[in-house]
């Protein structure tokens, strides 16, 4: 039974097929957390666009490749409300209303925007909704009264913006209309990339997809970045920055095992090419369900369509109250 007390929202920007990194920071959560709580889950298409403005079809075409992702890893229809962003009026309205008590200083502050700015190398060229984009996360969020929001530790940033909206908009209201909320961490919020690179990451192309298939998988874990200066199996290794012990870690279910391998590793005699082949089966009978349910579902394109329809149809009644609520509150005429 959920317990409706809590109301939980994440989503997805559908720029690609979702990955490892999406899986261990925030869809294994919701899996389980589906079962606790009110949970909606959001593709954010309209925040997809955002930096993918002149190549629509990329965001358009990756929406159900995004929602085949969830029902292969086991996100319930009938427990979590999947619904679409630009088929939700009310977020465009209410990120149009927070707009005017957001300064353009507090948002230049936010960390989490100053570092994909950079990432992205926008300079000045930097599209004005991809840098408004913490306002509509706020409004995404409000929108559903959600007080709890599975995040990585890069997006505090946001969670705190969020609430310094809430608060704002309800000293101008009677009595408060919006909840406040809270960041709700998984266990391995950031995972690097296959690379080593700081986060795994669609747009720096070092993702493991949840639909690899089994030679991609053997050739990424083959390529992971180990301990350069352990030469031989007989030295003693590193496992600080190992990136293989740290998706040992994250997704090996034999924690007793990886610490047995993590000491044998440090005083030597361990190869890194055993750590691999451990990983690597681990990987595989992880991905090899994902990758074939995944396989059906994207071939019914329909039924896609349909559970999504129905999940926004669901969350279209849920925004426009909290929409209402707003409007009301701020005095604003509701004509329908």
């Amino acid at each position: 039974m959920n317990n409706t007390s809590h109301i939980l929202l994440t989503g997805d920007r559908p720029t690609g097929q979702l990955h490892l990194g999406h899986y261990v920071g925030s869809l294994r959560q919701r899996v389980q957390l589906q079962h606790q709580y009110q949970q909606f889950i959001l593709i954010a298409d309209l925040q997809g666009l955002t930096d993918n403005g002149s190549n629509p079809q990329k965001i358009s075409h990756h929406i159900l490749e995004v929602m085949a992702d969830y029902l292969a890893v086991g996100i319930d229809p009938q427990l979590t409300t999947v619904c679409l962003q630009s088929a939700l009026p009310a977020l465009a309205e209410l990120t149009a209303l927070y707009m005017n008590i957001v300064t353009v200083a507090r948002v230049e502050r936010n960390p989490t925007v100053k570092n994909e700015i950079a990432q992205k190398g926008f300079s000045r060229a930097l599209p004005v909704g991809f840098m408004a984009y913490p306002i509509s996360q706020a409004a995404d969020i409000t929108a559903f009264n959600a007080d709890l929001v599975p995040v990585g530790d890069d997006q505090l940033p946001m969670i705190e913006q969020t609430n310094e909206i809430v608060h704002k908009m309800n000293s101008l209201t009677a009595e408060p209309v919006l909840r406040h909320c809270k960041a709700l961490l998984s266990e391995v919020s950031r995972l690097p990339g296959i690379d080593g690179g700081a986060k795994m990451s669609k747009s720096l192309g070092n993702t493991l997809t949840l639909s690899a298939s089994e030679a991609e998988i053997h050739h990424a874990v083959s390529a992971m970045f180990t301990d350069p200066n352990h030469l031989r199996v007989a030295d003693p290794g590193q496992i600080e920055g190992n990136v293989v012990f740290t998706y040992l870690d994250a997704f090996h279910p034999d924690k007793a095992l990886v610490a047995s391998m993590k000491a044998h590793y440090q005083r030597g005699g361990l190869g890194d090419r055993q750590c691999k082949n451990e990983l690597e089966a681990c990987l595989q009978t992880l991905l090899a369900p994902i990758r074939e349910r995944r396989a059906t579902f994207i071939q019914d394109k329909a039924m896609l369509l349909e559970l999504l329809r129905q999940g926004s149809e669901r969350a279209h009644e849920v925004t426009q109250r909290t929409l209402h609520a707003v409007k009301r509150g701020l005095g604003l005429p509701i004509l329908f």
